[in-house]
């Protein structure tokens, strides 16, 4: 074999191991989804406690009044918990909300030059100072959660001391927009919410969302609050939570429906603070992957360099060298063999992800099998460019010792 054809079969070796590593956390997944649906709903403790749910808003006039009503709404006892908005560049929405509900612990917090603009994690911590609940809920300003979600979070973290955080489910609101929407929809059903069930069964391990859960106060203030430097804080806050000894867990029950990129600008924009938030946290945290410390999460650190590192690094030699064989530059005597792999690759994409989404009432359609398929051919080969696109960035800005700054994702009506 030539040096091109050793490439090609480590880009393909590895391709398919992370693929297998998927298609086991979704077999995970679906198990822990089976055992948790036929469970008995938790129950709120006699001595119901006090939750601060936090929103940073930052010009979120077209969403907040929609998700302050359904924050509103829920069926957690009205006098156990308060709303607090971290707003900026909201007031008149938030001011006609506060007077249709005055009677309610709805309080906003209005922030300045000096101490606004600086991110999420910013805003949270300054929600953090003003809050009064042992329990904080974080829900982003786009969230319309269900009625239960808020009861089913606390009562799931009180019925174990050894749980920091509860996490729950979040689906696609807008998910009918337009096609990238669609490819969001599954995205979330298969390797967000189906990958968390997994990881959870198999390594006791989740991770803390953007929204839609609730972590005890005292932990965070222990471990600091957020940390102002990280694009990804939930990530960062869970890798940190996981140092402590403390455990996160998933309650698929409590469910919201957030509103998603439309567009691919907006979605390539979201998409890139990700990535750069998450290049951060793995490089942080790099030093801890073969201790002691570092054990409860080395199976995220692990993943996370597969997937940013190795993966994105064989998908372009794969997709390199395909280009170069049809156009006749290159041969290689493993073009057809991958060729081969790369079609089981796509059989065993489209099953394994088809199955996650039979969890969902209404997703098992023949649509969303198309989808699922396209997904493969086109919605990875985007990720593959956000990955590098924000890697690049990434690097950019720590050569020339920039702030990383927070891209403000587009709403809709």
């Amino acid at each position: 074999m030539s040096i091109l054809d050793y490439f090609l079969f480590l880009a393909v070796l590895s391709i398919w191991g992370i693929l297998v590593v998927n298609v086991v956390l979704t077999i995970a997944g679906y198990v822990n989804y089976l055992q948790k649906v036929r469970r008995p709903e938790p129950q709120l403790p006699v001595k119901v406690p006090f939750v601060s749910i936090m929103v940073p808003a930052h010009n979120e006039g077209i969403v907040i009044v929609k998700t302050l009503q359904s924050l509103l709404n829920f069926d957690y006892p009205k006098d156990r918990y308060e709303i607090i908005i971290i707003n900026d560049n909201s007031a008149e929405l938030l001011a006609e909300v506060q007077s249709l509900y005055p009677h309610r612990n709805l309080k906003v917090i209005n922030t300045d030059k000096t101490n606004g603009g600086k991110g999420k994690s910013n805003a949270l911590n300054i929600g953090l100072k003003q809050a009064r609940g042992s329990l904080i809920s974080i829900y982003d300003a786009d969230n319309t959660p269900q009625r239960t979600a808020l009861r089913y979070l606390v009562a799931e973290l009180m019925s174990d001391q050894r749980l920091a955080a509860v996490i729950g489910k979040f689906r696609t609101r807008n998910k009918n927009a337009s096609i990238l929407t669609r490819f969001i929809n599954i995205e979330t059903l298969s390797f967000q919410w189906m990958a968390q069930a997994g990881r959870e069964k198999l390594f006791k391990l989740c991770t803390i969302p953007g929204t839609n859960y609730v972590i005890r106060r005292d932990i965070l203030e222990k471990i600091g609050g957020w940390d102002v430097k990280a694009l990804a804080e939930d990530t960062e806050i869970s890798f940190r939570v996981y140092r402590m000894g403390y455990r996160i867990r998933f309650q698929p029950l409590a469910v919201t429906w957030e509103q998603e990129p439309q567009t691919l600008d907006v979605w390539f924009h979201q998409r890139t603070r990700w990535v750069k938030g998450n290049i951060y946290v793995i490089l942080k945290n790099a030093r801890l992957l073969f201790t002691k410390t570092g054990r409860p999460i080395r199976f995220d650190l692990l993943y996370f360099l597969s997937i940013y590192f190795l993966l994105m690094t064989s998908l372009i030699l794969s997709d390199s060298m395909f280009v170069l064989s049809v156009a006749g530059i290159a041969h290689s005597d493993l073009v057809g063999f991958s060729n081969i792999l790369w079609l089981m690759a796509i059989i065993t994409f489209v099953i394994s992800t088809f199955v996650t989404i039979t969890t969902e009432k209404g997703e098992m359609t023949i649509a969303n099998l198309m989808i699922i398929v396209f997904m493969y051919l086109v919605y990875s080969q985007m990720w593959l460019a956000v990955a590098a696109h924000g890697m690049v960035g990434y690097v950019r800005e720590q050569v020339f010792h920039q702030q990383a700054k927070w891209y403000k994702t587009k709403r809709y009506q």
